[in-house]
């Protein structure tokens, strides 16, 4: 297939962005003319951001300073978060040893956040042994001590969260300076509910809305349809995931379907077989199996258990088949049944979810004229070089960050630090990190919470920090 694609591009005369860097650099390698043009024409050549080059990209820099050796890079090594779309931390760290003759300037001078805010940023990145070593410095007068929040669990931090957001905006902080960072886009789908809940505006930037992504929107119609078999909208979007069923294909077993009194039982009916397009049948096949799988739970049908019957019975392997981001869209699947355990039936679930998807409809008519003033919601990634005067970390705990399939990678557990440095310097003012002390689990109960190594090394980075860099809250009832 790789090889396919490769001729088709040639064949086309057209090239990838891959293709651009790569040919780029083959060409100043491979070509001694060309590289002594272009390294003679640039006396001086200065690079951005060299934390996030990847190696083809360090090469070309390479080839291009190569007949003046005057180069200048700047970057920070502590913020180095990309291994996943390619950046290569070595590339820094290693450049005083390929330019052993280079001069090495550390910028540590913080205009941004309090001197409180970072000296915890400080305490966490200490603990990587791969970096260029620095102390930020603030200029600016002393503020308050960040807050480490821990709460019983993701309802309560979601709760939290929200009531906090109240009382600052009551206190005259815009809402558009405050940011709520989280390392996962699926960590914030508790809050989106409670935020849309208490009609708080906020822009997501780390994706869409948790209940409008499609593998959501997918599980959630096989729950609609078992709630209500006459669910036309949630039969289209169940039947177009199956093989050779396309939009006419649809059409004709909807208007099948839709003759009977009750079109989930007619679509378990072997006679049903015979009236559909002959193409449709092994497809049809795989839909009847997943709902005769749920129909066979216990009575009354958890929304949890039903959740997780779609996930076993064809949609992960749907999902695996189709996404290259298949593991990311688990997880969200994952969280989407926990949510659902909170729910006795799946009529509860079902019109929660109506009545957010209402009020978002109406916050948004609501401010269409307004200011975008609103909360931000944004994964640390997504958040890098940007600033805020509050920012509440979520989900601080072991696992969620550091990331727990993150871990297994090399150098996992510094890139994770770095990420964590990089969410609490995206605060000028006011830092709260906050984590669940438990993690409903359907089939073991509450699991269970302790807060991220990140956080527990900050009382123990060195014997002459005698004082916590934070303040801890224990939440009372009035936020429960």
């Amino acid at each position: 297939m790789l090889q396919y694609y490769r001729e088709r591009k040639k064949a086309l005369n057209i090239m990838d962005f891959d293709d651009l860097l790569l040919l780029c650099r083959d060409v100043l390698r491979d070509h001694p003319d060309v590289r002594e043009r272009y390294s003679e024409r640039f006396l001086h050549v200065l690079v951005d951001e060299y934390q996030d080059t990847n190696k083809i990209q360090a090469e070309m820099v390479d080839l291009l300073a190569s007949r003046h050796r005057n180069l200048m890079v700047v970057g920070d090594d502590s913020q180095s978060i990309y291994s996943f779309r390619g950046a290569n931390f070595e590339n820094i760290l290693q450049f005083p040893e390929k330019y052993p003759e280079c001069r090495l300037f550390k910028l540590e001078t913080n205009y941004r956040s309090t001197p409180e805010i970072l000296h915890l940023a400080n305490l966490c990145i200490v603990q990587n042994e791969r970096q260029f070593r620095k102390e930020l410095r603030s200029i600016r007068d002393g503020g308050i001590k960040p807050v480490v929040v821990p709460l019983r669990n993701v309802y309560q931090q979601a709760e939290f969260v929200a009531q906090r957001i109240l009382e600052l905006s009551n206190e005259g902080v815009p809402l558009n300076e405050i940011a709520v960072l989280y390392r996962a886009h699926y960590h914030s789908m508790e809050l989106q509910m409670e935020l849309t809940r208490r009609r708080i505006p906020f822009e997501i930037r780390s994706g869409i809305r948790f209940f409008e992504q499609a593998h959501v929107k997918d599980v959630v119609s096989y729950l609609r349809i078992i709630e209500n078999p006459r669910d036309e909208l949630a039969w289209r979007r169940v039947l177009g995931l199956y093989p050779k069923i396309g939009k006419v294909t649809i059409d004709k077993i909807w208007n099948l379907l839709a003759k009977q009194a009750d079109p989930l039982q007619t679509l378990m009916e072997d006679s049903f077989l015979k009236q559909i397009p002959k193409g449709a049948i092994t497809g049809v096949g795989k839909c009847r199996e997943t709902f005769r799988e749920i129909r066979s739970l216990p009575k009354p049908l958890s929304p949890t258990e039903v959740v997780e019957s779609v996930m076993k019975h064809g949609y992960a392997d749907y999902i695996r088949s189709k996404y290259t981001d298949w593991s990311s869209r688990e997880d969200d699947l994952v969280q989407l049944a926990v949510y659902a355990s909170k729910f006795a039936d799946l009529e509860a679930m079902l019109s929660e979810l109506a009545l957010m998807t209402n009020t978002e409809e109406q916050g948004e008519s609501e401010i269409t004229d307004m200011p975008r003033d609103r909360i931000i919601l944004t994964s640390i990634h997504q958040a890098k070089g940007l600033e805020w005067s509050v920012v509440f970390m979520i989900w601080c705990c072991e696992g969620m960050i550091p990331l727990a399939r993150a871990l297994k990678e090399p150098g996992g557990e510094e890139e994770e630090r770095r990420l964590f440095y990089v969410a609490v310097t995206r605060a000028k003012d006011q830092l709260y990190l906050c984590y669940p002390l438990y993690d409903p689990n359907r089939s073991m109960g509450y699991l269970p919470l302790s807060p991220s190594r990140f956080i527990r090394e900050l009382t123990t980075v060195s014997p002459r920090h005698q004082e916590k860099p934070f303040d801890q809250w224990l939440i009372d009832e009035a936020y429960q």
